[in-house]
């Protein structure tokens, strides 16, 4: 017999069964483990680009600063293209090769300016390019990048103090090997009020660029291939 059109067809509702401890901890693991993977991702995508950018910031920043260090009439060559590169070397302190840009004058040869990096900041790594001329003197420092204290180690910046122009035309034969210290390692160079460990890194690193120049003054100077050093002098 058919049912009566008001019948009421009753679904089944009963529960399912609920998941086991050991299932429910395999689910949540799988979503913590799926979550960090992703999380992972996005932050090393993030420190890459990061990366990216400051070191093309800091590119930027040495090609506008070669030109302070040394201005255009002194020379008629492109020193961003004018350049000798360096293998990794103890007494330079450098862990990669770097490419030296060489300022010129009549094809010989007026400056050659280093962008080196000290690992020894109060705050981590100080880039800088140093700007040695051909008869051994400094044509300058520039600091292009840094995390020192605001305030204290910024004293680097020419813009905050300058402190950093004090080390123009300074050399290694005018102030001998052991000169070329802050005065506070028994040294002739002023370190500013309320830091030491900034100037200090900066001053090592300068002497480091003289030492190398004095070492393979020949080779530079003619565009050698230069044979890198395995000893250290420069701490």
């Amino acid at each position: 017999m058919h049912g009566s059109p008001d019948q009421t067809v009753i679904e089944d509702t009963t529960a399912q069964p609920a998941l086991s401890l050991g299932q429910s901890i395999l689910r949540s693991s799988i979503g913590l483990g799926i979550f960090a993977v992703v999380t992972a991702g996005v932050i090393a995508i993030t420190q890459l680009g990061t990366s990216a950018t400051i070191a093309d910031n800091i590119q930027k920043a040495q090609s506008r600063t070669l030109y302070e260090l040394v201005p255009a009439h002194l020379l008629d060559n492109d020193p961003l293209k004018d350049t000798v590169s360096l293998q990794p070397d103890a007494t330079l302190g450098n862990k990669t090769v770097v490419n030296v840009h060489i300022a010129r004058k009549q094809g010989q040869v007026v400056a050659l300016l280093f962008p080196v990096t000290n690992p020894h900041g109060y705050s981590g790594n100080i880039d800088m390019l140093v700007a040695v001329n051909a008869n051994g003197e400094l044509a300058g420092v520039r600091v292009l990048s840094h995390k020192e204290t605001p305030g204290l180690g910024d004293k680097v910046e020419t813009k905050k103090s300058s402190w950093i122009h004090s080390l123009t035309g300074l050399s290694l034969e005018k102030l001998g090997l052991e000169g070329w210290r802050v005065k506070k390692d028994g040294g002739q160079i002023d370190q500013f009020t309320g830091a030491t460990i900034t100037p200090r890194a900066v001053v090592g690193q300068t002497r480091a660029v003289l030492q190398y120049f004095e070492q393979h003054k020949a080779e530079l100077l003619n565009h050698r291939v230069v044979a890198p050093s395995h000893t250290s002098t420069a701490q």
